[in-house]
């Protein structure tokens, strides 16, 4: 039965025991209060096994919590005979996916592969064929000596220096001569190469571009193979008159490869059995292979050095003139 008395009625302990029983319930409400909030914020946690078991939480929170499809469903435990039922199709799959042949990635990896191989044979290729250009030019620079005198023609309907071997001794391959010179061709009479004396030509000197060669007399296809050729009929070094040397770029020593990259002013030396004469630089010309007017007589003494342009083509001449240094 419920005490109604009031506060005035009753004793000091009973006063006493009341406020205990308050002060009590007050712990237990915020204890509560705390273990409710703790749910909230982790319903997963396992309860707590020291102190008194914490209130149901109040069913205000969990709106769903006995309707919809899954109201009636509760956990239990699997049996390990169904896991291994279904974990073997599992593994399976995993090997087949693992242990799959992937075409597609094998087809572009050996393309791959060929396509290296084919490049690598091609430079191998290329490097052969330059080193064995390399060789046939250094056999003839070793092979270019002090020169022997040969028959050869004065006059010329092309520029010396060609690339395409002569069909006979002494003459032009019909191919680089135009078809309305050719009839010259035949007009021309070879004519004994004159007396080697102390004036002739016998080496050329071009610090710019390390060219140190021997100068034979005559320009044809034979005569070049073992040097610079001084066009026979032209000037000799120091006279008044035009000296005309031709040697080739990429072919038996490769004597005029550089000859492009003079420049106004360098300075090239000629040298007879009795002195040196040096020569300045003063003209620098492309021309076509007919235009044999630049070998023509003049009337101071000048250099004209001729070789094929450009270096592996060959189609035309590059023509260097340069001027007597009294």
């Amino acid at each position: 039965m419920k005490d109604r008395r009031t506060v005035d009625e009753l004793s000091i302990e009973e006063l006493e025991e009341l406020l205990r029983v308050r002060k009590r319930e007050e712990r237990l409400r915020r204890l509560r209060d705390r273990d409710e909030e703790a749910d909230l914020l982790d319903p997963l946690a396992p309860p707590k096994k020291n102190g008194p078991a914490p209130p149901a939480p109040p069913s205000g929170h969990r709106r769903f919590q006995n309707t919809g499809a899954t109201s009636q469903y509760r956990a239990r435990a699997v049996p390990d005979s169904d896991l291994d039922g279904e974990r073997e199709p599992v593994e399976e799959a995993v090997k087949e996916h693992s242990f799959r042949i992937h075409w597609g990635w094998l087809r572009d990896r050996g393309l791959l592969v060929v396509e290296l191989g084919v490049l690598a044979a091609l430079v191998l290729v290329l490097i052969a064929s330059l080193t064995t250009l390399r060789q046939v030019n250094q056999s003839s620079s070793r092979a270019q000596v002090m020169p022997t005198l040969t028959p050869t023609p004065p006059i010329q309907v092309i520029l010396p220096g060609g690339h395409t071997p002569p069909d006979s001794p002494g003459g032009a391959a019909p191919e680089e001569i135009p078809s309305h010179l050719r009839h010259l061709v035949s007009a021309v009479t070879p004519l004994p190469v004159p007396t080697s004396g102390p004036e002739q030509a016998t080496r050329i000197q071009i610090p710019v571009i390390d060219v140190d060669a021997p100068v034979v007399e005559g320009d044809d296809w034979e005569t070049l193979k073992r040097g610079a050729g001084h066009h026979v009929g032209s000037a000799n070094p120091g006279e008044r008159g035009n000296c005309v040397i031709s040697a080739h770029n990429d072919i038996f020593g490769e004597i005029f490869r550089d000859l492009p990259d003079l420049g106004l002013g360098d300075e090239v030396i000629v040298h007879t059995a009795s002195r040196a004469y040096r020569y300045v630089v003063t003209q620098k010309r492309i021309i076509e292979p007919t235009e044999v007017e630049v070998m023509e007589p003049t009337s101071s003494p000048v250099l004209t050095l001729i070789s094929c342009y450009p270096y592996g083509i060959d189609t035309h001449r590059i023509v260097v003139v340069a001027e007597l240094e009294q």
